[in-house]
């Protein structure tokens, strides 16, 4: 497993800027987090290719910018505007594929009067498999406040699409959704192909690693039995800390004390 960080962490810095600085300061795994439609186009992606190919670090993930809209775009009821998203998401597949990425991560849709739990598995997989074809693996995310941000319907998620169920577990949205980590890592198992690590405390939920109570040795070992072969990437918001100093000496502590006893 690599611990990486996610250019999420310096939102609202810009993408290219955030991967740079994740770069340059010698961290070798990140997740880039794409913020506007411009940074889909060609010459963009090549400035982040550039910057990969400069440090040598590895991007394992992408996450699309319309995490917010995906609700209207993809899981409603309107076909033409579910097939310019389909469209969208063929291009991150593409990007990712560009950049080395293997995961491409969806926030997905709310619940709503649209679709019941096995109406939105079954587009997620109609999702899923365009993605695929264009090189990346497509991940729900549990995000709070999402359909899949409950643990029973991530449940279901799994056992309705079986060995097409692939999931990004994010720590802090568990907690916010009221479920353990390790309850969720112990029910979703192998389906569980990448996580968003933070630590936390009762009155915190979103901390920079050993800045809380977060047992990660006790996670990461159930991380193993669980046969998880995917990293963890840090991702927290940037108000979880004072400046990159700040961050990037936690992601060194946290690499140094918990992996490299």
């Amino acid at each position: 497993m690599n611990i990486g960080v996610s250019t999420s962490c310096l939102y609202p810095l810009e993408t290219e800027k955030a991967l740079l600085s994740v770069a340059a300061a010698g961290i070798a795994t990140t997740e880039i987090f794409f913020n506007a439609n411009c940074e889909l186009e060609d010459v963009f992606v090549k400035k982040l290719k550039a910057i990969k190919d400069e440090y040598g670090i590895n991007i394992v993930s992408i996450h699309p910018t319309m995490s917010l809209a995906e609700s209207f775009m993809l899981f409603s009821n309107y076909e033409r505007r579910y097939v310019e998203a389909i469209g969208q998401y063929k291009r991150y597949a593409e990007i990712a594929n560009e950049l080395g990425a293997k995961y491409l991560i969806m926030h997905g849709g709310k619940p709503n009067r649209v679709l019941d739990n096995e109406d939105y598995f079954e587009r997620f997989a109609v999702i899923s498999e365009t993605v695929r074809g264009h090189g990346a693996l497509l991940l729900q995310e549990n995000v709070v406040k999402f359909r899949a941000g409950n643990l029973d319907v991530l449940k279901s998620m799994k056992d309705y699409l079986g060995s097409n169920a692939a999931f990004c577990l994010d720590v802090k949205q568990c907690i916010r959704g009221g479920y353990s980590p390790f309850d969720a890592m112990a029910a979703l198992k192998d389906s569980v192909k990448h996580i968003h690590i933070s630590d936390s405390t009762p009155e915190n939920d979103c901390m920079l690693p050993l800045y809380g109570q977060f047992d990660f040795p006790a996670f990461f070992e159930l991380c193993k039995r669980c046969n998880y072969g995917g990293d963890a990437i840090i991702e927290v918001y940037r108000d979880a800390y004072q400046n990159e100093k700040e961050l990037y000496g936690s992601y060194a502590n946290f690499v140094e004390k918990i992996f490299e006893k």
